[in-house]
This record gives C-alpha cells, structure tokens and sequence, in this order.
C-alpha cells in the first residue's frame, strides 16, 4: 500500500475516533426523545421574509400589572434570524456549514412604578427548523432597587444560571429536565403554528414570570388550547398551580404577525393581592435593518413605531 494512502487512512480514522464521543445539540435531544424530530421545511415565502437581511420590528401599547396596579408602557417584539454556534451557544462571528440559523426573539418592556422606571428584556435563540428547543434564552429585569438576571442554556439537560440581589435568591445554578419552554412558544408561533403543542403538559414559565413573581423556576402543569376565530388564532396556557393565564393572539397567515397578548396573574401583597390582566396592544411594524441606523439622524424612526 502506497505511503501516501496509508497516511490519509491513518488521519480519517484518527478524526473519526476524536469525533466519536462528541453529540450535536440535535443529537442530544434525538437520545433524550427516543425519537428523531422532524424538521420544518423553510418555504421560499418564509426565506424571502425571513433571510432579507431585515429585522422585524413590532411596537405595542403595554398595560403592565405590577404591585397590585395597572401601569402604562411600550413593549417591543424584534424579530430576526441569524447563524448561531450550537457549542459556545453565541451568534457565530463567521459562516460555517455547522453554524445553526435561528429565529432570534428580543423582546422588551418599559414602564413606570411611580417615581421610578422598570426596564425588561428577553432574549431567545430558537432553530428555524422547529425540532427541538430553544438553544438558549436570556432575560433580564432592571429598577431602581436593583437588577436580576437568568440565562438557561440547552445542553444535555436546561442549564439555568440566574442572579438576583434578593437575599432568598441570590446566585443559583439549576439543572431541568427539557420540556416546552414559555419562552420559545413565541419563536415557533412565528415559524410553524401548526405544529405547536395543545393538551395537558409540563411547561416551564417564562424567564420574566419567575424573575418578577419570584416563584420556582421548574416545569408545571398547564393546559394548553389553540382557539381559532376569523382571520386570527389565539394560543392560550393555563397554570392551574400559579393561577396564571397567557393568551398570545396571531394572523392565520404567513407571517403569522403577534397582535396581541394578555397575561393573567395574581399581583400586588398580601390581603391586598388580587388577579390582573397585563395587555399589549399592536401599533406598528417596520421591517428594518435596524443594527445599522444608530445614528441621530435616525432616531425619526422612531416615532414610525410610536415609541
């Protein structure tokens, strides 16, 4: 056998061996499923929208339930897709057939509880081919008493690591059996809405939820229903245990644009508690590539979205 070819056997397999113990994310969740996911099939009309080099950007008027009181807002949904790196679990600097595309969700609320400002923000990192989970998510709450951050990681289980300066909270590291997360349901409403879940199941809450209500970051019983009226559907969770309810509604057609949501909870201390409903109400959507108009010529923008 010639030198050369003996070589090139000799580094296959070496590569082969050095790969063998290593699972893709993908893989992971196939062995913790039992079964092989089935991805989404991108239409052109979704790779049209979604791979213009844009964002989608969606302003909405907010009422936000906050100590027992309805506060006024602005809450904003930005829509992207974009190559994510599934070990770093970051978006990938360069292109590179490994990378993921995923449809990143940023979603942010401002309002006001009295003299001082509440600023709110999440973040996930969801496949477009809509088989397994959320790569990655993120939230993060700042006030002027302070601020409390979270970040869940999807690795061979949810990796959760979350930061509060609340004494009972403190500095935690968590570790969850994969189930439907609340914060991916908005990703795949907006890819596939078709395949999304209805029935009794486990769902862990969103980020926000648990971080302002300072409940158990764990999975809990919800039921789930699709609710079909004219040109609109309205997903709606119910948490029998925390006595919360969100309901998303969204266009029956592609894009399948978020235009409206209300969420349900007990807020406020106390005797004094009671069931609110936080609402936000569509205004605007602008398809912009918004990462590139920072200057202040471009603040005009805007008032586009009634910001």
């Amino acid at each position: 056998m010639p030198l050369l070819l003996v070589m090139v056997l000799f580094i296959a397999c070496k590569e082969t061996s050095q790969n063998s113990g290593k699972t893709s994310l993908a893989e992971n969740e196939i062995k913790n499923s039992g079964t092989e996911p089935v991805k989404t099939e991108l239409s052109d009309e979704f790779k049209n929208y979604w791979y213009a080099g844009k964002a989608e950007i969606t302003s909405y008027k907010l009422e936000q339930a906050r100590y027992g009181e309805l506060r006024e807002g602005s809450a904003v949904l930005i829509f992207v897709t974009e190559p994510f790196l599934a070990d770093k679990q970051v978006k990938a600097d360069q292109s590179n057939p490994n990378n993921i595309s995923v449809l990143k969700l940023n979603s942010t609320k401002n309002f006001l509880t009295g003299i001082y400002p509440y600023s709110i923000m999440n973040s996930s990192f969801y496949p477009v081919t809509d088989n397994q989970h959320a790569i990655k998510l993120t939230a993060s709450v700042q006030e002027w008493c302070g601020q409390v951050y979270s970040q869940l990681n999807n690795k061979e289980k949810f990796e959760i690591k979350s930061f509060s300066y609340f004494e009972k909270e403190g500095d935690q590291n968590i570790e969850l059996d994969k189930t439907l997360l609340e914060n991916e349901i908005w990703n795949k409403i907006r890819i596939n809405p078709n395949n999304l879940p209805t029935g009794s199941m486990k769902i862990v809450p969103s980020l926000e939820y648990i971080r302002l209500s300072h409940n158990e970051l764990k999975a809990y019983d919800a039921n789930v229903e699709l609710i079909s009226e004219d040109n609109w559907n309205t997903y709606k969770i119910t948490y029998p245990e925390l006595d919360r309810t969100l309901a998303i509604t969204f266009s029956k057609s592609f894009p399948y644009g978020i235009e409206n949501w209300s969420e349900s909870y007990k807020s406020g201390f106390g005797a004094k508690a009671q069931i609110l409903t936080s609402k936000a109400s569509k205004l605007k959507t602008l398809k912009r590539a918004y990462w590139q108009e920072n200057k202040n010529s471009d603040v005009f923008l805007r008032d586009s979205l009634g910001l």
